[in-house]
């Protein structure tokens, strides 16, 4: 029996768990959280923080090999596993090329790859410089820790300058700024590669935010085949400039002339590629562990149209779930809920997906359903 240990127990690892178990894998997970998501369907749980140097060991002692659902954990703990002799995939020189946001645009930047204008931000000098130079509005972010919105500023005059850079650490943590891109579409697009160095590019997904969070998600995305064309080449090239094992996933900008940009790289399955569970022959979460066990990677294509809808928190609380059978008389709906014990406003609690003869027909089904079910 092969074993597996993920470094995360959120929603993500508990997906790849629940699509691997047809395999009968057996998984250990490691995260700090008692009832994480995972925690029900895991073999072993070990309780420790990510960056626990000694508990990933003793994870990975376990497990014939490493993989992690989140970037934000501690690079030198991978580092320490490789050189320990354990497989870690994705890489710690992968993920040494996307943690830190700066990093990863400079990266991709002299990949060739096309990315938004950036500087890195050191000082209050350095960025009352680049807004001069980006002019408004501009984007801050810090180059590490930031996820749906957390971690990112705008700037949309000068007042707002001492503003962001006080929310953003006053200097405490690195920083980044970033030019406006004046999009006309957010897309996403999913690629794996295998250990064996088959690849497979997934649909362009069409994604829209809400609060800076991700909201709802279509496939496939309306825009034109050269954008398209470009998302995949895009995809393809950022596996080659990141050296990524499994899935990864690039969030891009589609502006209204049509030119393609990457907005950020996430080295893992992804909340836009959530739809692939039902959405496509092989999902991201079946295709990564795949890929990590150097199996054969499966189709990728879609079988129908599909849409996504998280279901966010809107309160602080207790979790007292309802309207799961009112949202069920939508007959191509699916639920799919986490399992975490407390609801928060932003939280991710789970996501509803639906497969039609358009992603139009299958976003109103999700959208239907998502009116009857409450925390």
């Amino acid at each position: 029996m092969r074993k597996i240990g993920i470094i995360g127990g959120g929603q993500l690892g508990k997906m790849m768990i629940l699509d691997a178990k047809r395999l009968d894998y057996y998984f250990v997970i490691l995260d700090p959280a008692e009832k994480c998501p995972a925690h029900s369907i895991a073999d072993e749980h070990i309780v420790a923080g990510f960056d626990d140097r000694e508990a990933i060991l003793a994870m990975a002692e376990k497990v014939d090999i490493v993989t992690y659902e989140f970037e934000h954990i501690s690079l030198r703990a991978l580092q320490d596993l490789e050189q320990a002799g354990h497989k870690v995939y994705p890489s710690s020189e992968t993920l040494s090329r996307i943690q830190n946001k700066a990093v990863q645009k400079e990266w991709l930047s002299q990949s060739g790859i096309p990315v938004p204008a950036f500087v890195r931000t050191d000082s209050y000098e350095e960025l009352e410089a680049a807004c001069e130079r980006f002019g408004y509005p501009l984007i801050l972010k810090t180059c590490t820790g930031g996820y749906d919105g957390k971690g990112n500023a705008v700037i949309m005059d000068p007042d707002g300058i001492s503003i962001a850079y006080e929310a953003l650490g006053g200097g405490k943590l690195p920083l980044m700024a970033e030019e406006w891109v004046p999009f006309e579409k957010e897309v996403s697009i999913l690629a794996c590669r295998s250990t064996n160095d088959e690849v497979v590019v997934f649909p362009v997904a069409e994604n829209v935010h809400r609060n800076s969070i991700l909201d709802e998600t279509t496939v496939p995305a309306v825009i034109s085949e050269s954008s398209r064309q470009q998302a995949f080449e895009i995809a393809k090239d950022c596996i080659k400039a990141t050296d990524a094992y499994g899935m990864i996933c690039i969030e891009l900008f589609v502006t209204k002339d049509g030119r393609v940009l990457v907005n950020e790289l996430a080295p893992r399955p992804h909340n836009s590629g959530h739809y692939t569970i039902e959405g496509c022959y092989t999902s991201q979460y079946e295709q990564h562990i795949r890929a990590i066990l150097g199996l054969p990677l499966g189709n990728p294509d879609l079988v129908r149209p599909a849409a996504m809808k998280n279901l966010i928190g809107d309160r602080n609380g207790t979790v007292d779930l309802q309207g799961i059978a009112e949202a069920y008389k939508f007959p191509n709906v699916k639920i799919h809920i986490y399992g975490k014990e407390t609801v928060s406003k932003g939280r991710k609690m789970g996501h509803i997906t639906a497969t039609a003869e358009s992603p139009e027909e299958a976003l109103r089904q999700v959208r239907r359903a998502y009116e009857c079910i409450r925390f």
